[in-house]
This record gives C-alpha cells, sequence and structure tokens, in this order.
C-alpha cells in the first residue's frame, strides 16, 4: 500500500522587542538564570499585566507580509497548565480572536508554486526554560525566558513531504527577518517547530491520527524527524496496529522519538478570557501605517537585482537569503557601481568567513564604504587578487580602510615596469634550466617562472604584466 504523509506546522518565533510581552524586563538572550524577571513574569499574585505595543505591530506586519486578514477587535485568553517552567500555572495566549488569521505562504515546488495555508498567528507568553542536571537528578528553572513574547504561526495540512515543510519554514523566517520582527534562530530558540504529522493510504479523503512532535531546533532535525515518524507511522499501520494521538519528543542523537504525553484538546486547557487584560481595538490607520512601513521582501529583491544590475539569478538568491547580506550589496553598489563584483565578494569571501568563524550575517562589522574601496583599488590595479583577499580578512575583522592598510603595510603592486623587468632578468639567470625547458616548447615552466617573481616581489607584481615581460624577454 502506498502512503501520503499529511504535515502542518506550528511554528513559534520569539519577537525582537526588547522588553517581555506584559512586563518591562528585558529580553535580551544569554543572562544568567533568572535576572531578568519580576513579579508579573513569575507570576506572583496580585501583579498586573500590561500588553506591549510593539508586540501587537509585529504580529500585524507578520500577518500582512503572509496575505492574512488582520482581526480588529481581540483578545487574550488563559490557556491553563501546570508545568514547573509554566510560574502562573496558565499561560496567557489567544484562542477565539487571535490577531491574525486565514493567510497563506507561497512556496516553489517541483510541481510549481504551491500554496500553504496559514489558519491563525496569535500572540503568546514564553513559558520558562527547565535545566535537567542528570548528575544530580534534579531539574532547575530559568524564569528569564518567561514572558518573552511570541507569536505562534499555525499551517493548514497543506504539506506533504520535509522538502515542502523546509521550503515553508524558511521562507518564513526570510519573511520575519526582513520585517525586523525576530532573528529567527533556531539553536536560540528564537524560532521552534511543533510538526504535527499523519499518513493515509494515497487517495483516501480521510486524515490518518497525527501525533506531535517537539524539540526540533534546526532544519536537519526536522527533516530527519519527519522521515522518522512517517516510518514509524507506517511500520504501526502495515502490522494492524494504531497510532494513538500524542505528542512525542524527537531525540536527534538517537534519531528516535518517545512519547512524552497523550494529546491535548482545546477542552484540556480549559480556556477562558483573560479577566486581567482589556480587549485590543485595532484601528485602520495602524494597520495602513504598519502595511506602508513594510520593506522590500526577498523575492522581489531577487527580481530587482536580476532586472535592474544584470545578476544571474542564482546571484540574486544567494545574496538575498539574509537582509543584511542584501544591504550590504545595495549600499557597496551605490558606491562602486560594480555589481557584479559586490555579488562575487559576498557570494565568495564574505560566506566563507561567515561560515568558517560561525557568525551570523546581522554581526557583519564590514562597511560598505570599505567594501567599495577594496573593489575600486583591485580593479585599477593597485593590489593583485591575492593581496586583495588578504585584505579583505582584515576589513571583515575590524573595518579598516583597505587603501590606508595597503598602503603602512606596503602590499601595493609593483607597477614600475623598469623595476619590474629588472626583477624579471634576475629570475631568468637565476633559472637558466626552466629558460631553457621553455624554449624546448616545455610551456609549464613559464609558470614556474612566473611564479618565482612573484616570489621574489612578495606577491605584489600583477601577473598579467609579468607574462608580458617574460614573453617578450624570453
Amino acid at each position: 500500500m502506498e502512503f501520503e504523509t499529511v504535515i502542518g506546522l506550528e511554528v513559534h518565533v520569539e519577537l525582537a522587542t526588547k522588553t517581555k510581552i506584559f512586563c518591562g524586563c528585558s529580553t535580551a538572550f544569554g543572562a544568567a538564570p533568572n535576572v531578568n524577571t519580576c513579579p508579573v513574569c513569575t507570576g506572583m499574585p496580585g501583579s498586573l499585566p500590561v500588553l506591549n505595543k510593539k508586540v501587537l505591530e509585529y504580529a500585524i506586519a507578520v500577518g500582512l507580509a503572509t496575505n492574512c486578514s488582520i482581526t480588529q477587535y481581540s483578545k487574550f485568553d488563559r490557556k491553563n497548565y501546570f508545568y514547573p517552567d509554566n510560574p502562573q500555572n496558565y499561560q496567557i495566549s489567544q484562542l477565539y480572536l487571535p490577531i491574525c488569521r486565514n493567510g497563506h505562504v507561497d512556496i516553489e515546488t517541483e510541481a510549481g508554486i504551491k500554496s500553504i495555508g496559514i489558519h491563525e498567528i496569535h500572540m503568546e507568553e514564553d513559558a520558562g526554560k527547565l535545566i535537567h542536571d542528570e548528575w544530580e537528578d534534579t531539574s532547575l528553572v530559568d524564569y528569564n525566558r518567561s514572558g518573552v513574547p511570541l507569536i505562534e504561526i499555525v499551517s493548514e495540512p497543506d504539506m506533504r513531504s520535509a522538502d515542502e515543510v523546509l521550503k515553508y519554514l524558511d521562507k518564513l523566517r526570510m519573511t520575519i527577518a526582513y520585517l525586523g520582527a525576530s532573528d529567527c534562530k533556531l539553536q536560540e530558540g528564537s524560532m521552534r517547530a511543533d510538526v504535527n504529522l499523519s499518513v493515509r493510504p494515497v487517495g483516501s479523503p480521510e486524515y490518518g491520527t497525527r501525533t506531535e512532535m517537539k524539540n526540533l531546533n534546526s532544519f536537519k532535525a526536522i527533516r530527519r524527524a519527519i522521515e522518522g515518524e512517517r516510518a514509524r507511522q507506517i511500520e504501526l499501520i502495515s502490522e494492524g496496529k494504531q497510532v494513538i494521538q500524542e505528542t512525542r519528543h524527537w531525540d536527534d542523537n538517537k534519531e528516535y522519538s518517545y512519547a512524552m504525553r497523550s494529546k491535548e484538546d482545546a477542552q484540556d486547557y480549559r480556556y477562558f478570557p483573560d479577566p486581567d487584560l482589556v480587549p485590543i481595538h485595532v484601528s485602520d490607520e495602524l494597520i495602513e501605517s504598519i502595511r506602508k512601513a513594510q520593506p522590500e521582501m526577498a523575492e522581489q529583491k531577487q527580481k530587482r537585482y536580476v532586472s535592474e544590475f544584470g545578476l544571474p539569478e542564482y546571484d540574486s538568491e544567494q545574496i538575498t537569503s539574509e537582509k543584511p547580506l542584501a544591504d550590504l550589496f545595495e549600499k557597496t553598489t551605490e558606491i562602486c557601481n560594480n555589481p557584479k563584483k559586490v555579488s562575487n565578494w559576498i557570494m565568495g569571501e564574505t560566506m566563507r568567513l561567515i561560515k568558517e568563524r560561525k557568525l551570523d550575517a546581522k554581526d557583519l562589522k564590514i562597511s560598505p564604504k570599505n567594501l567599495a574601496e577594496l573593489i575600486d583599488i583591485t580593479e585599477a590595479g593597485e593590489i593583485n587578487s591575492s593581496v586583495a583577499k588578504e585584505v579583505f580578512e582584515k576589513i571583515f575583522d575590524e573595518d579598516i580602510s583597505p587603501k590606508e592598510y595597503v598602503k603602512n603595510n606596503n602590499l601595493g603592486n609593483v607597477s614600475d615596469e623598469g623595476e619590474l623587468e629588472r626583477i624579471i632578468k634576475e629570475v631568468i639567470e637565476e633559472n637558466p634550466k626552466s629558460v631553457e625547458d621553455y624554449r624546448a616548447g616545455k610551456k609549464k615552466a613559464m609558470g614556474f617562472l612566473v611564479g618565482q617573481t612573484m616570489k621574489k616581489t612578495g606577491g605584489k607584481a600583477e601577473p598579467g604584466k609579468v607574462n608580458g615581460i617574460l614573453n617578450k624577454l624570453l
């Protein structure tokens, strides 16, 4: 029997506000445990929440960018559950009137463009974080994350493969990052995906029993979890057993999921409207002001880079994959007016160093002014390509003037032809065997002589000139 996989996602995104959703505590990542806390986010009796307006604005911005309708009369609800990382014993969320509804995101598949429906986007607060100490056999709780603002993006069950899931997630990640609403770092937990998955016989109109998988903090883990859970469910059905509706924990090291608890339904959480928070009235003017402030998105940039700058499609896709890279490209091109060279430096050395040093694109120090200056002096022949790479590493780390660095370190090309000819004559005299080989038709000998010349000039000669003078003298 052939089976079809049916997948829907619940994507939690931590918003890039400076303070939490209902209090003034910092949202900074990496602080010492329980430093960024107060009576509100630790659930002390008598403390009252107040909505952070920026959370609402970010949620609306993401909703507009994902083609959602905005709920202009919205409320918060209490979702009751009892975990140690949940200090109030309830979470403030939105069930009945979520801020955004009925949207979609388009992805490219082998069969063409596919629209993935978004059921809703709602605002809520994050819980604290449990740290399990296996050595001491204890669990500790850090409430710094408690009250950090989240949006939860709930898709329709429209995805049919791991590839479609990853394309959808990448589209969401880029959209939200371009808006500046979140850094979407899976490794820091600022973007987290829960996968709801079921299988059914191909052609069946009925959905199978779904499971929900948590603890997925990388695209690789998400792919492996989907493939592993699909295989597990098919095996159960093939053996005549039932799939149980439950929440499962994915262990990426063992590449195996195990049951955590039975899957709750809405009634298990005993939702009711939060009595401490007033309803939210979203005006037409607020929606329109947020719509007008929306930036140019990656897809629009890709098309413009091809038409306006003549870049190949591959280049434009790579550069727009991260907004800081796109910003660097545009501002540098504006200065030096050499889009293809700018693209080459970003796709080559910039991306190489980001990967090698495990950096984030938003942490780039190099300024458009200095990158443009490096391209200009390289194109003018003031330095050769190997020196240019050395200089690039310096400005990548310290963002200093390339011209000044070249001058202070005597890295400029040996451009005086008389001086270059004198050096090449020395090389010829010191390597009679290579000269003899070259004249006997062994063309590789020329490469050796060029190399010796470059060595004598400390790599500062222009290879084209060296070749020309060598040909003339030989």
